[in-house]
């Protein structure tokens, strides 16, 4: 059987049809499928790199989240608790009295503590005067201020010489959280 040149220029045709289809429809849908691919590839490869940098910064954010509850408790152990906002104030008015007599200082007196409250934070300020015929006993003095917990802050502090003696004034203030605290009013009832 033989073809004619008519049939061989129609199967031409037809090859050639079929190759301009394939160009047109099939090529392009392979393409983008190539290019979903690629695409695909990128994702992964950077979900690999931000779970490599999330495994190698775990070790920086334990540390961080170690230091962070340390220096958290190093200031709860900072602050005073109590009931009430007068316990609070006993409290800080007892520990300065008790370190003035620990450095050999003599309490001549204390006033009432002043307090100032916001954002849950008591601040207590409590002055006291006193006496002593040693100078380097108010250095004691302030250096058991300085190491206290709770901690007492010195926010002020004279001395004045007279003869053999010495005396003066410090105050001190202390820090309390006052949410859970009852105010003296609210107590008295």
């Amino acid at each position: 059987m033989q073809i004619s040149t008519r049939e061989r220029n129609i199967l031409f045709m037809a090859a050639f049809v079929a190759v301009v289809f394939a160009a047109t429809t099939i090529f392009p849908t392979i393409r983008a499928q190539y290019q979903e691919r690629q695409e695909l590839i990128e994702d992964v490869l950077l979900d690999i790199d931000r779970e490599q940098s999330l495994i190698e910064n775990t070790l920086t954010w334990r540390e961080r989240r170690v230091e962070v509850e340390q220096r958290t408790q190093e200031l709860e152990q900072q602050v005073f608790s109590g009931d009430t906002i007068p316990l609070v104030e006993a409290n800080i008015s007892g520990d300065l009295s008790e370190y003035a007599r620990n450095s050999g200082i003599t309490v001549s007196s204390t006033r009432l503590a002043d307090r100032l409250e916001t954002n849950n934070w008591l601040m207590i300020s409590q002055e006291m005067s006193f006496r002593t015929t040693d100078a380097g006993n108010t250095i004691s003095l302030l250096e058991r201020l300085e190491n206290s917990l709770p901690r007492l802050f010195v926010s002020d502090f004279a001395i004045n010489r007279s003869r053999n003696q010495y005396s003066g004034t410090i105050t001190v203030v202390g820090f309390a959280r006052s949410e859970g605290l009852v105010s003296a009013a609210t107590a008295q009832r």
